[in-house]
């Protein structure tokens, strides 16, 4: 029971991640400056990375310098600069409805890396998750564009081997740290290519400043140390489903602030995303008992079931 209790401790507080990345919409449509994405996602990054480091004062050693820039670019880098192209180019509900796909994406990359085989209810988990989600956001008049798809799948595939790597390489050190490493060197690595690409930032008013705190020191710092957290204590599966709720957040904010409405469609998706991550969350755990040593003299169960 004790253990029970541990782990669905830890998934609460892994939730919390994609549940507080749901209100990054709403915030930077709101907040922020438009027509800057890649230097919006530079400062949300660099800033409070540096912070955490000058507070930690702890940094890579060895093999480590290389795992953490290969990380931050996964997780930060890549899958922040292909997000935003994704946004751009598709309509909230497409770009949603592609990045969904990366539950099942982690599995992928967890048999390949781990060798675990998918569980069939985790598959089945998958799938409902990207039903749900086109519920929930997909609109009749959404577009398709080939160049905003593939950055949302190039996206979704950087996060999802992100994902399973930070789970494969253990850092011997606190999350706290292990973010603070990834968030500098994701910044560092989006620093030329947002000077590069895109004109200067206009005059930054009170309100984009407060954008700006928010998304680093909440949407980045505390999210992602939750987020690196949970994938030293659950299934890296299981973290990726939790995922989903971040689009069932970003709606009922844009509900409750942006008075927009909910039809009984999107209802059902957001019941069908619930779903989704709940079964997720079993498969992932029998996965783990699976995967425990037997004890002495006995035999453990065949897998046939996976």
């Amino acid at each position: 029971m004790k253990k029970i209790n541990t782990t669905l401790n830890d998934t609460l507080l892994t939730a919390i991640a994609p549940a507080i990345w749901g209100s990054t919409y709403l915030v930077t449509t709101q907040l922020l400056p438009a027509g800057h994405p890649l230097m919006l996602a530079m400062l949300r990054a660099l800033p409070v990375g540096l912070l955490l480091l000058a507070l930690l004062r702890k940094l890579p050693r060895g093999i480590w310098w290389l795992r953490v820039f290969v990380l931050g670019a996964l997780n930060f880098t890549v899958f922040w600069s292909l997000l935003f192209v994704s946004a751009y180019r598709l309509p909230g509900g497409v770009a949603a409805t592609v990045g969904a796909i990366q539950p099942l994406l982690v599995l992928l990359f967890s048999w390949l890396l781990f060798s675990q085989m998918p569980r069939r209810l985790a598959l089945v988990a998958g799938a409902a998750g990207i039903a749900g989600v086109a519920l929930l956001v997909l609109t009749p008049s959404a577009r398709l564009d080939a160049i905003g798809i593939a950055a949302g799948l190039l996206g979704a595939v950087s996060m999802a081997i992100g994902t399973a790597l930070s789970k494969r390489w253990q850092a011997p050190v606190a999350p706290l740290t292990f973010t603070a490493w990834q968030l500098t060197t994701g910044g560092l690595l989006l620093l030329p290519l947002a000077l590069w690409l895109e004109p200067p930032l206009p005059a930054l008013s009170v309100q984009n400043i407060v954008g700006f705190i928010y998304l680093g020191l909440i949407g980045a710092g505390l999210t992602y140390w939750l987020w690196f957290r949970g994938l030293q204590k659950i299934q890296p599966a299981a973290a990726a489903s939790l995922g989903l709720l971040s689009p069932v957040t970003a709606t009922l904010l844009g509900w409750l602030i942006l008075d927009q409405q909910l039809s009984p469609l999107q209802i059902l998706g957001a019941a069908i995303i619930l779903i989704s991550v709940w079964l997720g969350q079993r498969s992932a755990q029998a996965t783990a008992n699976a995967n425990q040593p037997a004890p002495a003299g006995s035999r453990r169960p065949s897998q046939a079931g996976h």
